[in-house]
């Protein structure tokens, strides 16, 4: 009697341990696990885009994706949610000109980013959250976003957007300088990175080039062209990362993780978004009957 109570406890050790230790990295899980992480996550997941592109002349192409996916990675470890892979298919036409800059055809990008979110929710996910780390997307994704209501969807989409708060500003400009711009590469970006690749960053290399706006289409006002970004940061760097460190990432990397544990808790919550969805797609297929 006592070896059978033994072994139950023994098994249920074993299992309890199991989920405890259960991968929140897509690519570490057997399709067994697999099975297991979308039920524990509440059938949500999180995609972090960014993309190959030149920070300045001291920090990696791959900033972006180390970011994003460091920010997703530490959110997971608190409030389980299973995290998609690298993912760099992102609209960086603006960057073309300089080295190292991976930018695909925008039906490319638009039809790898609509089947990924197509083969995650045939996997299993109902609710997909993007993580951007790539300023040069937010056109894109906006636009993105409205288009899913072109037709109906299994899956519901959520795009996280942290807020920096001036309060925020203030304590990583004590820790490091002001950054005027602080725009690509700058202050903030480059103490993150401190943080989480400290290996990779150069800060000894920020000065070489200028982060500083050019002020090229200042005559323009009142006017939107797609060579803005180009007219203001030829260097593709917009800042000053010479100052940095990583007890400011800190500080920044902790402001948006708790945020987005936050928000992943709420989003597994709500069921607004996705009863408004359908209710959306009922009337849209007869909008004569749509109550006026």
């Amino acid at each position: 009697m006592k070896q059978t109570i033994s072994l139950i406890v023994l098994l249920l050790f074993v299992l309890v341990g199991h989920t405890q230790d259960l991968s929140y990295r897509l690519e570490e899980l057997t399709a067994p696990d697999y099975v297991e992480a979308v039920a524990k996550s509440s059938e949500t997941c999180i995609l972090p885009i960014g993309v190959f592109e030149k920070h300045g002349a001291h920090l990696p192409l791959g900033t972006d994706l180390y970011l994003a996916r460091e920010l997703s990675l530490r959110a997971a470890g608190q409030e389980y949610t299973v995290v998609f892979p690298w993912y760099y298919f992102s609209q960086i036409n603006e960057a073309r000109h300089q080295p190292g800059t991976i930018s695909y055809s925008p039906e490319l990008i638009w039809q790898v980013l609509q089947e990924t979110l197509n083969e995650l929710a045939r996997n299993g996910f109902k609710k997909i959250i993007i993580v951007n780390g790539h300023g040069g997307n937010n056109a894109f994704l906006n636009y993105f976003g409205m288009a899913q209501l072109s037709e109906k969807r299994p899956y519901t989409l959520y795009w996280f957007q942290p807020e920096t708060s001036q309060d925020l500003v203030e304590k990583v400009e004590a820790l490091t300088q002001h950054d005027q711009y602080d725009a690509h590469g700058g202050n903030r970006e480059t103490s993150m990175m401190k943080v989480t690749n400290p290996e990779v960053v150069h800060t000894d290399r920020a000065s070489e080039q200028s982060g500083v706006d050019q002020e090229r289409l200042k005559h323009l006002d009142q006017l939107y062209t797609g060579i803005w970004w180009y007219a203001r940061y030829p260097n593709h760097y917009g800042g000053d990362g010479s100052k940095a460190n990583a007890k400011a990432g800190e500080l920044v990397l902790n402001s948006h993780v708790e945020q987005l544990v936050e928000t992943i808790r709420k989003i597994k919550a709500d069921e607004k978004v996705p009863s408004l969805e359908q209710q959306f797609h009922r009337e849209a297929e007869n909008p004569l009957k749509t109550k006026q």
